[in-house]
């Protein structure tokens, strides 16, 4: 009986109106937003967007690799999504001869597509409500320990039965909001995907780290690849004789564009939200972990982009590495700001004293004092978690001692991560980061967390610097042929190196100290939220809720809208190739366009060329890539980030200053056109109009 009422109300609260644009929902439960998507513009059916019984726009949508997402806009296989999503493959691919990140790459053909190895798309098959067969089984009075026995258990079978055909099916239990809902998500997994075209990075990044997060932005951020198949379109490893893979269903192109209050809605993998936490968990965030995290990796930003800037190859070798420390720098500012702005601790704070009022004598009550209890005790721990995560774990060299300390006994695998490794390290870097962080580590975190070992490795050196010069001297894994030359019989060496030693030192610390501390009080602040979450449900029955992201597929809806981020400032929701002409720098990395553009711009025709557009859909991280859909169901669009003002959204969404940038389709039309002159690729879309 009590299941049933959990799912009633849940239902309930699926079903309700929401404020705004807000929320993230479950494509198998779109039935019960699409009369709110009508009226706001849609022109679909719930089967046009989601079903399991005929080809729906689900079939169109992939996870690309783990963390972004993509779209098929062929019957052939071709898929798009975000530069930056490719941008690993590309830089793979890249190097001073053939510098694709600099120069852009077109397959003209498709023995030209180059293949990816590692690389996955995995197409959502079914998505179903399991939440009464895992907790099948779960009795009044159970331990957690029990009830998580029996979660297991269930999962384990539905996963199994889930994936019984094989032809690249996988399948995993997710619990929503907090575990008060489970779903089955069944995927089917294609692992030959080949690159086909990127822009160069001048317009795939147009911006750089200056413009990231910003408005208004001019990236062209797409990349191509095509999925291929055996010849029965089943998933297969990479071989020469797979061909192109037949989608269920690929999107329509529309070329007529967007305007400002226009339908439109996102289909993706959002990654992680946290709506629904507490104000002490807020405040951990906006104004201790955000601030910390940023003050530690602005130290490797100027670090890495000092010898980038001096040297092409070096700059080649960590672009990649560079943009993934800088994207979540920038965001966690914006995030600390907008936390702050929407005065979102306070906020919480009086929602949770009206939730106090609301719950006593019922099994709520003392819910919020317990969380702020559990906060209160893993917090300093968990400061010194994201401490060691941002310095120790951030020094190139010691990564590379614990991949082959661990790969030892295959001695194939570890000399394919070591070649990998030197190809793109520069030693200058690594040494002058390690002695930057390990300062700040010294520094900034209070004593009585400091690992012992490392009081004593300072004492007896003096000083970080003189230590770090030390390490790196003696240190056997700064010579490649000398790690490749390493076998099983190694061990002993391996494990008396110094960087070895202090790899290892600082993981024991991190083992025994703090993550016992960590676990216990992570689990139950997660056990705490599962009664809290329901909890909220039950004080608020006309609230629509939306389960936090988790990296499955979800449908966000909103329009197109401009925004104002202070007072005077309006920013129009459309951004064209003119602002790209009037941010050409050739002396500014990140402004300095292919002279190509320069020329086609020059000779006239392409001001008003779309490239840009802003919406009121709600994303997250691993929306990257998502497709931008109008009321019709066809494609104007590439989600690839939101505006820095609205980061928050992961925590609290402000519908005034929300807002997710795309690419417009259009503008990537235009560069497989006078770009990438590779034309032949519309021979393969199909163009609503």
């Amino acid at each position: 009986m009590k299941r049933k009422l959990l799912a009633l109300t849940l239902a309930t609260a699926l079903f309700q109106p929401l404020h705004a644009d807000e929320g993230m929902w479950l494509p198998a439960l779109i039935s019960q937003r699409i009369a709110d998507m009508q009226d706001k513009g849609c022109r679909l059916s719930a089967e046009d967007i989601y079903s399991v019984n005929q080809a729906s726009l689900k079939d169109a949508v992939v996870l690309f690799g783990s963390g972004c997402t993509g779209e098929l806009i062929s019957d052939e296989g071709l898929l798009v999504t975000n530069h930056h999503c490719g941008y690993g493959q590309i830089q793979r691919h890249s190097s001073v001869e053939h510098d694709y990140l600099k120069d852009g790459f077109w397959a003209m053909r498709r023995n030209e597509e180059l293949p990816n190895p590692g690389l996955t798309v995995s197409f959502l098959e079914r998505m179903d409500d399991v939440t009464a067969a895992v907790l099948n089984g779960v009795l009044p009075g159970m331990s957690e320990a029990q009830r998580d026995s029996v979660v297991k258990v269930r999962s384990a079978e539905l996963t199994h039965q889930a994936t019984a055909e094989g032809k690249g099916l996988t399948a995993r239990v997710e619990p929503l909001f907090y575990g008060n809902q489970y779903f089955l998500y069944v995927y089917r997994v294609f692992r030959d995907v080949r690159l086909v075209g990127a822009p160069p990075s001048s317009i795939g990044k147009f911006g750089g780290d200056t413009d990231n997060w910003m408005w208004p932005r001019h990236t062209g951020d797409f990349s191509l690849f095509r999925i291929y198949a055996d010849k029965d379109n089943n998933p297969a490893d990479y071989s020469e004789d797979n061909v192109p893979y037949r989608p269920k269903r690929s999107f329509r192109i529309s070329r007529k564009g967007v305007q400002e209050g226009d339908f439109t809605f996102v289909y993706g993998c959002p990654g992680s939200t946290r709506e629904y936490v507490t104000s002490d968990e807020v405040r951990y965030i906006g104004e201790v972990s955000d601030p910390q995290k940023i003050a530690l990796r602005t130290l490797r930003l100027n670090v890495q982009k000092k010898y980038m800037s001096q040297d092409q190859a070096v700059r080649i070798q960590y672009s990649s590495k560079n943009a993934s420390v800088a994207n979540a720098w920038k965001k966690w500012q914006g995030e600390a700001r907008g936390i702050a702005k929407m005065n979102t601790v306070a906020e919480k704070q009086a929602y949770e004293q009206r939730f106090r009022q609301w719950a006593r004598g019922t099994r709520y009550e003392g819910l919020v004092e317990k969380l702020g209890d559990l906060y209160a005790r893993r917090n300093p721990y968990y400061l010194a978690y994201e401490y060691y995560m941002e310095t120790v774990r951030t020094i190139e060299l010691l990564q590379l001692t614990a991949a082959v300390q661990s790969k030892l006994s295959d001695k194939k695998a570890k000399d394919a991560q070591v070649e990998a490794f030197f190809k793109d390290y520069y030693q200058p870097i690594d040494e002058e980061i390690f002695a930057a962080v390990m300062e700040a580590f010294d520094q900034h975190l209070p004593e009585s967390f400091k690992p012992a070992w490392f009081k004593e490795k300072l004492a007896a050196y003096g000083s970080v610097a003189t230590w770090r010069d030390d390490l790196f001297a003696r240190s056997l894994f700064t010579d490649k042929e000398k790690v490749l030359n390493l076998t099983e019989e190694d061990l002993d060496r391996v494990e008396n190196d110094p960087a070895w030693e202090m790899y290892n030192a600082f993981l024991q610390w991190y083992a025994e100290e703090l993550r016992p501390v960590i676990s216990e009080t992570t689990r139950a602040i997660t056990l705490a939220y599962r009664d809290y979450m329901q909890g909220q449900m039950d004080f608020e029955p006309g609230k629509a809720f939306y389960p936090d992201a988790n990296l499955t597929l979800r449908v966000a809806y909103g329009h197109v809208r401009g925004y104002a981020p202070a007072d005077g400032v309006y920013y129009r929701p459309v951004s064209t190739l003119k602002g790209i002409i009037e941010k050409d720098n050739p002396d500014i990395f990140d402004y300095n366009i292919p002279q190509t553009l320069r020329d086609i711009y020059a000779a006239g025709g392409h001001d008003s060329q779309p490239v840009c557009f802003l919406a009121t859909n709600h994303t997250s991280g691993g929306n990257s890539g998502s497709p931008v859909i109008n009321a019709d169901g066809d494609l104007v669009g590439i989600n690839f980030d939101r505006v820095w003002e609205g980061t928050m959204s992961d925590i609290v969404y402000d519908p005034e200053i929300c807002r997710n940038i795309s690419l417009d389709i259009r503008y990537l039309l235009f560069n497989i056109e006078h770009i990438g002159h590779a034309s032949y690729l519309f021979d393969e879309m199909k163009f609503a109009d």
